[in-house]
């Protein structure tokens, strides 16, 4: 897979190395994409084309600020596309995630 271009996507948090997670939630789900594929569940031509739908969904204005919510909203449509989860079941895990989250004293890990 390769690296966004920092001149494409200049809100795209980087360190001297490269692009880096501004948020666990980023991290993860890349994770979860990666082993999507890596188990059978979509090719990465599947993938690229379901990101860069995302992307271009976002807008011109989109500075790569938002790159892992297009990244999300990928993985969500992926995941419904290829009926490993339903639109419902993904909703119902948001709003666990989400009050979970508002429950959560400040600085200690979200669980659900």
């Amino acid at each position: 897979m390769s690296t966004p271009d920092p001149l494409i996507l200049p809100g795209l948090p980087r360190d001297a190395e490269g692009p880096v997670f501004a948020a666990p939630w980023e991290a993860q789900a890349f994770a979860l994409a990666v082993q999507l594929h890596e188990r059978g569940a979509f090719t990465w031509s599947e993938w690229a084309q379901a990101l860069s739908e995302a992307v271009k969904a976002g807008g011109p204005a989109d500075d790569g600020s938002r790159y892992y919510e297009h990244w999300l909203a990928a993985l969500e449509r992926l995941v419904t596309a290829k009926r490993l989860a339903g639109a419902e079941a993904l909703q119902a895990r948001k709003h666990a995630w989400e009050a979970a989250y508002l429950r959560t004293p400040h600085g200690k890990p979200v669980t659900l």
